[in-house]
C-alpha cells in the first residue's frame, strides 16, 4: 500500500518556474531518502539529486540544473519537493519521485508515477 503521488508538472514558457510535489503515503516518509530522477523520451532515465531523511543532500544536483532546482521535503506533511526556476526547454522531461531506505536486510524503494514537464515557447 506505499504509493508516491506526484503531482505540479504541466506545460511553461521558458524562463517559467514550477514546483513538483511528491506525497507519501502508507510508509514512514521520514525514514527513507529522496530522489528525483527524469527522463526525456528515447532517452535513459537519470538522476537530478537527493536529499537525506532529514533533508540535507547527499548527492549533487545534475550541473544542468545546478542553480536552478531544489529538491526539499517537509517530513510532518509526507512531502517531496522539486522547485524548478528558471526552466529551459532541454528541462522537459517526464519527472519522478523515488524514495529509499536499508529496512531490515533489503534495499526498499518506491517510485512515483511521473508527471510531465514541457517547457516551450
Amino acid at each position: 500500500q506505499a504509493q508516491l503521488v506526484e503531482s505540479g508538472g504541466g506545460l511553461v514558457q521558458p524562463g517559467d518556474s514550477l514546483t513538483l510535489s511528491c506525497a507519501a503515503s502508507g510508509f514512514t516518509f521520514s525514514e527513507y531518502v529522496l530522489s528525483w530522477y527524469r527522463q526525456a523520451p528515447g532517452k535513459e532515465r537519470e538522476m537530478v539529486g537527493t536529499i537525506s531523511s532529514g533533508g540535507y543532500i547527499i548527492k549533487e544536483l545534475l550541473d544542468s540544473v545546478k542553480g536552478r532546482f531544489t529538491i526539499s521535503r517537509d517530513n510532518g506533511k509526507n512531502m517531496g519537493y522539486l522547485l524548478m526556476n528558471s526552466l529551459k526547454p532541454e528541462d522537459t522531461a517526464v519527472y519522478f519521485c523515488n524514495v529509499r531506505a536499508a529496512i531490515y536486510d533489503r534495499l526498499l524503494q518506491y517510485w512515483g508515477q511521473g508527471t510531465q514537464v514541457t517547457v516551450s515557447s
